[in-house]
């Protein structure tokens, strides 16, 4: 994967795209295999024309991701041309850690928050929604919406301050519908005991995905990137 190297990206005119969300997104170290987030991943569905620098990281939401300089860290680095993708919802719903627990009108102020600064920057920002999670109505037979009310409300944000917006939500759950429950078990970070060294008791996470799933919903999002009316549309490939 394409890395953003400081240096280099003084010297060299390419756009990057910077990335900012939580543990779904993130780039995760070696330790952690299989566990990948789809930012680890996004950088094989682009050319070498586009740069990924991704700061996604866990256990964020959008006003811990703010409140700890993060987003400022893309804001000093961020230039005319740049493109800043912006996934957040889990941790937000997350009402048992109050620190980073956000309410629907809190979300929308911190996403207007993301979508103004690189704005000032000179940068494109791109909302995405909440990529699903692995929840199964039984009865219905097809996979539940994850976090229905997040999902709105950075609609609602998109449309008033008039954003693009790749609905990663639908087309994470089309997926999963597509491939079936039994699946999808390699797409989330499901694993038998005594094969990883992070997992020594294996690992059944509904939430998380393994290398194969970060790069199923990566491609999802370049498919999405590739459907805009922007220039880094033309650098998407591999989709096939």
């Amino acid at each position: 994967m394409k890395q953003l190297n400081n240096s280099d990206k003084q010297l060299n005119a390419r756009p990057t795209i910077y990335l900012a969300g939580d543990s779904t997104v993130q780039t995760f170290e070696e330790y952690w295999e299989p566990e990948a987030g789809w930012g680890q991943m996004i950088g094989h569905f682009f050319t070498d024309d586009v740069r990924i620098s991704n700061h996604a990281i866990g256990g964020r939401s959008s006003k811990t991701f703010l409140t700890e300089g993060r987003l400022q860290n893309i804001i000093e680095e961020i230039r005319p041309g740049d493109f800043l993708l912006i996934q957040f919802g889990h941790n937000d719903a997350t009402i048992s850690v109050p620190e980073r627990y956000t309410t629907i009108p809190e979300y929308k102020d911190y996403l207007k928050v993301y979508v103004n600064e690189a704005r000032k920057a000179g940068a494109d920002p791109i909302l995405v929604t909440p990529v699903g999670r692995r929840i199964f109505d039984e009865a219905a037979g097809v996979f539940q919406m994850s976090f229905p009310e997040y999902v709105r409300g950075m609609k609602e944000v998109a449309d008033e301050l008039e954003v693009l917006l790749i609905d990663l939500n639908a087309l994470s759950l089309n997926y999963y519908n597509e491939i079936g429950l039994e699946a999808t078990r390699s797409v989330f970070l499901h694993v038998e005991p005594g094969i990883y060294e992070a997992f020594p008791d294996g690992k059944a996470d509904d939430t998380h995905f393994q290398e194969h799933g970060a790069m199923h919903i990566a491609r999802l999002v370049a498919g999405a990137v590739q459907q805009l009316p922007l220039p880094i549309s033309e650098y998407v490939i591999n989709l096939d």
